[in-house]
């Protein structure tokens, strides 16, 4: 399908898969020109002070709307060149221990937590498994749902794995209308289920990766509109409705204790994934 594809308009509706492509456009905004847009005075810090810089996962001390915060996220690049230096996306077990290190740093000084996810999903090569993978994420999980701040987590693209989840445990979790939410890739699940990656369309359908089946099934807490088309057709109106949306969420927690915080973030997930059959 050709990348500008649009849309189709709100009253046609879309189905999963359009949705994926959406969220995958090579055009829509990233992380960084978010960051641009809804913030002031980013200073990025680098590195885990353990292994090395991991350029995939980005983040830094921020001013938003008058208030010191902490932003964290993915970071897929533009062109190949960049791409390739920030291995598409997909962060390394050092990207995720440098999250976590700016993540105390930002519990330290009492700073809120935004983190913009848009991955398909942790880097599985070899190194990253020899350097510890999933005890980085593992240990994400843990240390992210005892912090003592506000965190926000919004799905911008995708949202893939334990690699989305490693830094989206939060008091809300956020999705742009047009993004995805998954365990797996739609062409992973259909070539494990159907032996047929071709399949990938019934796959999306199936696994339930929309925004609007998220919040309908309690997964998310907001669904953010898109302008008409999708947020690549209007980059600076979307960065606006964003923006609009983290500064409300941010101002339900104003009253909570630092207890408070982290009883709130612990009981959403526990109350995760909890269905009834009639």
């Amino acid at each position: 399908m050709d990348l500008n594809m649009s849309l189709p308009s709100h009253s046609q509706g879309a189905d999963a898969w359009q949705r994926v492509l959406l969220a995958r456009h090579a055009q829509r905004p990233y992380f960084l020109d978010y960051i641009r847009d809804i913030c002031t005075d980013f200073c990025e810090l680098h590195g885990d002070r353990r292994f090395a810089d991991d350029e995939a996962l980005v983040g830094g001390m921020a001013v938003f709307r008058g208030r010191q915060v902490m932003v964290i996220g993915q970071q897929r690049g533009r062109d190949l060149k960049e791409r390739m230096r920030r291995n598409f996306g997909q962060a390394k077990p050092e990207g995720y221990r440098k999250a976590l290190r700016l993540m105390r740093l930002a519990e330290k000084f009492q700073r809120p937590i935004f983190s913009f996810i848009d991955t398909q999903g942790a880097y599985p090569g070899i190194d990253a498994e020899e350097r510890g993978q999933a005890e980085a994420l593992a240990v994400n999980l843990r240390e992210m749902a005892r912090l003592r701040v506000p965190v926000l987590a919004v799905i911008i693209g995708e949202g893939g794995s334990g690699g989305a989840l490693a830094i989206g445990v939060a008091n809300r979790v956020l999705m742009l209308e047009n993004s995805i939410y998954s365990v797996i890739t739609p062409e992973g699940c259909a070539s494990i289920m159907w032996r047929d990656p071709e399949k990938k369309q019934a796959a999306a359908e199936a696994l339930r990766l929309t925004a609007p089946e998220l919040l309908r099934l309690g997964l998310i807490d907001e669904v953010i509109p898109e302008p008409e088309g999708g947020a690549h057709l209007h980059p600076e109106q979307m960065a606006a409705t964003l923006a609009e949306a983290l500064e409300r969420n941010l101002e339900l927690f104003t009253a909570f204790s630092k207890m408070e915080l982290y009883q709130h973030r612990v009981k959403r997930y526990r109350n995760a994934g909890n269905f009834f059959a009639h």
